[in-house]
């Protein structure tokens, strides 16, 4: 399968509430696709639909070429999705190492589990506090585990939701540079995130979503220089953009 994730048409209604109104968007194999918007645009809930944790009232969620709309969240898991949330979801009471296995045995293939923790562990940069506690670890270690654990799957398609937050620059430019190593060796990353320079020194192509649709969508640094993005998203272009795309 291979890796990318397209969202066709997809609607999603909370009573007489249209959370998320007939998106279309693709996350290719190779690429860091940024979603970006103000608070209670969709993101979050668009990012359920394509997880699977929640189900779209109408359109498609493609998974390689497969229609994985009606398939279970942790089937999905199986097929190559992995995610990671707002907010951190670990298990405080087992330890670091423990919290990245779990992702490595979602795996149909059983074998090198405790292979595909180490690497993963080794790769986030967390052997030092592997056998501790998850629950004693502050707030930036705890989001790196969480994003361990995924990656200890091995999958083809990462949702990522504010990988940023809580980390301090060291762990920030540790993200940067797992992230953008994951990319070149083919794997499909959409990210929802706040920040946006870090949108700007990630993204190649950036969706931007306001009351339940997308409004804007193109190159990372095409859609940043839009002013009425800026006015939408609630914040200034990142460092070195002005608005018109001039830098």
């Amino acid at each position: 399968m291979t890796a990318r994730l397209t969202a066709r048409g997809i609607v999603r209604r909370y009573g007489g509430i249209e959370a998320v109104g007939g998106v279309d968007l693709v996350a290719p194999a190779g690429r860091i696709t940024a979603l970006i918007g103000p608070n209670g645009a969709g993101k979050s809930t668009l990012f359920d639909c394509l997880a699977g944790t929640v189900r779209p009232d109408a359109g498609r969620v493609l998974l390689g070429g497969r229609d994985v709309t009606r398939v279970a969240a942790h089937a999905r898991v199986r097929l190559g999705l992995a995610r990671t949330f707002q907010q951190i979801a670990v298990f405080p009471t087992l330890s670091v190492a423990d919290n990245v296995r779990v992702g490595a045995e979602q795996r149909r293939d059983r074998a090198d589990v405790q292979g595909r923790t180490e690497r993963a562990l080794t790769l986030l940069g967390l052997r030092d506090v592997a056998g501790e506690s998850a629950g004693a670890q502050p707030t930036g270690v705890l989001r790196l585990v969480e994003l361990a654990r995924a990656l200890a799957g091995e999958p083809r398609v990462l949702l990522l939701d504010e990988p940023a937050a809580g980390l301090d620059s060291a762990q920030t430019a540790r993200l940067v540079a797992v992230l953008r190593g994951l990319a070149g060796r083919g794997m499909a990353l959409l990210l929802v995130e706040h920040d946006a320079g870090l949108v700007a020194e990630l993204a190649d192509t950036v969706y931007v979503m306001a009351d339940g649709r997308v409004v804007a969508a193109g190159p990372a640094a095409a859609v940043l220089a839009e002013t009425r993005v800026a006015r939408v998203w609630g914040g200034a272009a990142p460092d070195g953009v002005t608005p018109d795309g001039v830098t």
